[in-house]
């Protein structure tokens, strides 16, 4: 597993401060957006570490590793399990559905019809239906995962009448770029695409999340609407992944 660095306190409030930062440039509250700790590869103790710190949104990549995180907090931190988020922002393989939706509050990386099927169906029926995002592949390349926007409208329909799901909005994960207006534009996309949805469909009301904007798009991410940002190593500190287990 990766190291966490010292200094997580000071990453806090530094990320914090950045996210004000753009809100207030952006003319947007601070509570419009939502600081994501992305935890894959840190362990257990990175994670009490931040969310004694006042973290309370996790994100993880890998679902074993992912869920057997949920279920330390339960067994070791009982006191902070209940006031934890976990969403799971990974590809997700068919024959690792049951254990998120057993586990996780929210999906947000679902791209194909029979996952949506399948969490839907495996989530447990005393839990409340799982918060989930559609991942659009909002730059068209043919190696990432997500749905092409011009199947988004049928897409969304389908997982809307899902009764173990709750549909809460789109995610994306923009190619990198260089110059600021190539950074932005796969961004005002993705708004445009969310505000159509919900231009579509008022009575989804749940509708109101844009999961866009990592460490280096943070403040492009924000300006152009959205309501979730993602963060790890620049939270964390490096990763290294040869040490994954």
């Amino acid at each position: 597993m990766s190291i966490l660095e010292p200094g997580l306190d000071g990453r806090i409030e530094a990320l914090q401060g950045r996210i004000a930062a753009a809100c207030e440039k952006a003319a947007r509250r601070t509570d419009e957006v939502k600081l994501l700790a992305v935890g894959k590869t840190f362990d257990e103790r990175a994670l009490e570490a931040a969310a004694d710190l006042g973290l309370r949104a996790f994100g993880e990549n890998y679902a074993q590793e992912g869920c057997a995180k949920v279920d330390w907090f339960r067994a070791n931190r009982p006191d902070l399990a209940e006031a934890l988020e976990w969403h799971f922002i990974g590809p997700l393989q068919a024959n690792k559905t049951r254990p998120v939706a057993e586990r996780f509050d929210w999906v947000e990386s679902v791209d194909r019809l029979r996952i949506a099927e399948r969490l839907s169906a495996q989530r447990p029926e005393g839990l409340a239906p799982l918060n989930v995002l559609v991942e659009v592949n909002i730059d068209g390349e043919a190696t990432k995962s997500g749905v092409a926007p011009e199947a988004l409208p049928e897409f969304l329909d389908a997982v809307a009448a899902l009764p173990g799901l709750k549909l809460r909005g789109l995610m994306v994960i923009p190619a990198p770029a260089d110059d600021a207006e190539a950074q932005r534009a796969p961004l005002r996309a993705a708004r445009a695409l969310f505000e159509a949805v919900r231009s579509a469909h008022p009575e989804w009301t749940d509708f109101d999340t844009l999961s866009m904007g990592m460490s280096a798009d943070l403040e492009a991410a924000v300006a152009e609407g959205s309501t979730e940002v993602r963060i790890g190593s620049a939270l964390f500190g490096r990763r290294d992944y040869g040490a994954r287990h």
